[in-house]
């Protein structure tokens, strides 16, 4: 079960931005109608980057920062108790991750099913030919994981060597293994193909009209994300050692112009894409990330305005469980009809399209009031100083 703690000496501009980032999480995962979307509200269909593409690398950027302020408890050394803890959570995640997806089909399965409804139930119930078996939660599992070892076991002044590595060889198995072409040459198809098998991959990519079952968090796409929490962590270790709050904003400005300017040059050779996780999406997701940061020390800690970030520090607080939250609403709202109409359709077409007239904008309020609803149960736990921990 989860383990439920209260509150104390956090880090108030590392929760806002992690609340700003569920937020977003949030609010592009469950639009009105997927046909009716803002451009800035998509991820970019191949190479590229929207806002959108930020919401997930930002979580696993401050995912990262986190991972060294909770293993500095533990001064970094390995330990029974320290693996055990380390294994739970990551097996906690993944599983939660996949009986998310699991969840989905049950629903779904069962309100486009006919027939009794006991052998509906158990039609629906048995989905797991068909179940997905990565996505975002198991991702944050695997590269918890994987970075956590590195930390406890690798000295520090090494990791930054190792991220280098990684995204070196992640950049030549793309360049070798036409990792950039949409096609069932694509190494990270191949790879995900063989291992997965089409019945657990997400089918739900197209790239210039053409679709096929390609997961944009697979298995070998996963390689650069373990760099893409090290960067957090090293970030969260010079916010550490750092006390004045002044150099702390100038370290992360610095790191981030460095790593968004890097990635943007990379990008000619390089593109940046989401899908792949690329190493030129890592570096400028993790540039953005820490500039980001720096902007909010800088707002929040320095210049001491803090009264318009508190309806993200009631996300910030408890992510990872108003993240399934949301996730699990979005999954009732879409499958639970009422008169034919699912709770969403009725909302989105029948009350916020019929006020507005107009289809993206209905989508987009659809989406707004989404969140609102989930933070309404955010800042309950907010307000009662209770902190879910996954």
């Amino acid at each position: 079960m989860p383990e439920v703690k209260t509150t104390s000496g956090r880090l108030l501009s590392l929760d806002i931005l992690r609340g700003i980032t569920i937020a977003g999480m949030i609010l592009v995962n469950n639009p009105g109608s997927w046909t009716s979307i803002y451009a800035p509200l998509k991820h970019a269909e191949w190479n590229g980057l929207t806002p959108t593409d930020l919401v997930f690398p930002f979580f696993m950027f401050i995912m990262g920062i986190s991972m060294y302020f909770s293993l500095r408890k533990f001064q970094f050394r390995p330990s029974g108790h320290l693996m055990w803890k380390i294994v739970r959570r990551t097996i906690l995640i993944y599983l939660i991750g996949v009986a998310i997806a699991w969840f989905s089909n049950f629903c779904y399965g069962l309100a486009g099913s006919e027939g009794p409804l006991w052998d509906r139930i158990c039609q629906s119930a048995n989905s797991f030919a068909h179940l997905r078996l990565v996505g975002v939660m198991p991702r944050l599992a695997l590269t918890y994981f994987f970075g956590s070892i590195v930390a406890i076991t690798l000295k520090h002044k090494f990791i930054p060597w190792l991220i280098a590595a990684i995204l070196v060889v992640y950049a030549v198995i793309l360049l070798v293994g036409h990792g950039y072409d949409f096609t069932t040459d694509n190494v990270i198809y191949l790879v995900d193909t063989a291992i997965l098998g089409h019945a657990h991959m997400y089918s739900g990519v197209s790239v210039g009209g053409v679709n096929m079952p390609f997961d944009p968090e697979g298995l070998l796409s996963t390689l650069p994300c373990i760099a893409h929490v090290l960067i957090g962590m090293m970030c969260g270790e010079m916010i550490m050692k750092t006390k004045d709050n002044n150099q702390r904003t100038n370290d992360l400005f610095r790191i981030g112009i460095i790593l968004t300017f890097a990635g943007l040059l990379l990008n000619y050779g390089l593109p940046i894409n989401k899908s792949i996780w690329s190493p030129t999406y890592v570096i400028t997701t993790c540039g953005l990330g820490a500039s980001l940061l720096g902007l909010l020390i800088w707002i929040i800690d320095i210049k001491g305005r803090k009264s318009w970030c508190r309806f993200f520090e009631s996300f910030g607080i408890n992510p990872l469980f108003l993240y399934v939250l949301g996730g699990v609403l979005g999954i009732l709202f879409g499958a639970i009809s009422i008169g034919g109409v699912s709770i969403k359709g009725w909302i989105n077409t029948h009350f916020l399209l019929a006020m507005v007239g107009d289809a993206y904008l209905a989508s987009c309020l659809y989406a707004i009031v989404f969140v609102i609803i989930n933070w309404c149960i955010g800042y309950i736990l907010y307000k009662k100083k209770i902190y879910i921990k996954i």
